[in-house]
């Protein structure tokens, strides 16, 4: 039997932050991943905030020697609407910048580093079985898709699965998710007229339709993401192979079509659909889960990899602390602010869908103070309470949209 202070299930932004700070600490971490990597997933925006918790990790030389895309702002297009947001202009006293990239080159430029650090990490091992001790130890059944399962021992787990969501599959903590079932279908295309559009430096959100939004994220390599995210109804008039309907949904869009018209695709249009999840609780006796095991909500906004990486580098000083033998109120100290974290972007997650951010981001006269607080929650600082868009997201939110509702109705 193979021990180990901590185990890490999943090898993902979040599980490699949380190894990292924790073996930064002195202690023995180990990483154990389903799948082989690079491997492809969804999340390719980052936001300002996750790359505090990727200095934290360790990560930040690496990152910047891969040189990707930088990030500045999000842009968001409704037909001649726009409203343009730069990360040099917002209320929080936080970084101005993040990254997008091709997802399966930043997350494996993370595992590399973490076994350069000296953390062992295996891919293609399966977690089958997990038992806990009444002290919070834990014995982990493992199965390697080649050769014979076998087990570790561990002081503690942190739970990084993602999607695979380990934990709360194996001990039945998955409720159903409050977010309403959408779908998304997206590829990679090459981008010859990006220059011509001035739009190499930040996601851009096209308003399709009421029901309906297409992400743009344009690479250093010169290729863009491009989806379309919607609920599963809206994709079915659509037929053919799936490039042609991928191809027709991007003729339906005038400005997509004229950049994206004659492009070629990297790899055909792919589907991800009924993603939101959501679990009874974040951690138990000898547990925590970080990142998407948690919660996912949508991918408006990019929140997915920030609560990933706040989360586990929050997890990872907790669990640190209770190695050493500290108390440490897990909910308290890990649950709530994690929530906060999730409910902010939850609140601007559902405003966007029932059209209350459209009154907000395409009013004629946007107050600057306004979109600097806005800007912050699009940057990740959903934490930072000296913001009333984060403080009081819910009214604040509902409050200015009523006052635009009734200044256009007096106008």
């Amino acid at each position: 039997m193979i021990t180990t202070d901590v185990l890490v299930i999943g090898a993902g932004p979040s599980g490699t932050v949380a190894a990292a700070i924790i073996k930064k600490a002195g202690f023995d971490v180990r990483i154990v991943e389903k799948q082989q990597f690079p491997r492809f997933v969804i999340g390719e925006s980052l936001l300002p905030r996750c790359l505090d918790a990727l200095t934290e990790a360790g990560f930040m030389d690496a990152l910047k020697a891969k040189h990707f895309q930088e990030k500045t702002g999000a842009k968001f297009v409704r037909n001649n609407d726009i409203c343009d947001f730069t990360f040099e202009k917002q209320h929080t006293d936080g970084l101005k910048y993040a990254w997008q990239m091709p997802r399966a080159d930043f997350d494996l430029t993370l595992a590399d580093e973490c076994q350069r650090m000296g953390i062992d990490l295996s891919y293609k091992h399966e977690v089958t079985a997990i038992e806990i001790a009444e002290d919070g130890s834990s014995i982990t059944t493992i199965q390697p898709e080649e050769g014979e399962a076998y087990q570790v021992k561990a002081r503690f787990i942190v739970d990084g699965s993602g999607y695979g969501r380990v934990i709360p599959r194996l001990f039945n903590l998955e409720k159903p998710s409050t977010q309403p079932a959408r779908k998304t279908v997206f590829a990679h295309m090459t981008d010859p007229k990006r220059l011509e559009q001035e739009e190499p430096n930040r996601i851009v959100v096209y308003v399709h339709r009421p029901d309906c939004w297409v992400w743009t994220i344009p690479f250093a390599t010169g290729n863009t993401s491009v989806g379309y995210v919607s609920n599963p109804e809206f994709f079915e008039p659509y037929t053919g192979t799936p490039e042609e309907q991928f191809r027709a949904m991007i003729a339906a869009e005038p400005a997509l079509h004229k950049r994206f018209g004659d492009a070629e695709l990297i790899f055909e249009p792919r589907t991800l659909q009924g993603w939101s999840a959501t679990t009874d609780t974040f951690w138990g006796n000898g547990f925590v889960l970080t990142g998407n095991v948690t919660e996912f909500l949508d991918p408006i906004f990019s929140s997915g990899v920030t609560l990933a990486t706040v989360s586990a580098q929050l997890a990872a000083k907790l669990v640190i602390r209770q190695l050493n033998g500290e108390t440490v109120d897990w909910h308290k100290e890990y649950t709530e602010p994690t929530m906060q974290g999730v409910n902010v972007f939850r609140t601007y997650v559902n405003s966007w869908y029932d059209g209350t951010l459209f009154k907000i981001f395409f009013a004629e006269n946007k107050s600057e103070e306004v979109k600097e607080q806005i800007c912050s929650v699009l940057a990740g600082y959903v934490w930072d309470l000296s913001n009333p868009f984060v403080k009081n997201h819910e009214k604040s939110v509902k409050t200015l949209a009523r006052f635009l509702d009734n200044t256009i109705a007096t106008s």
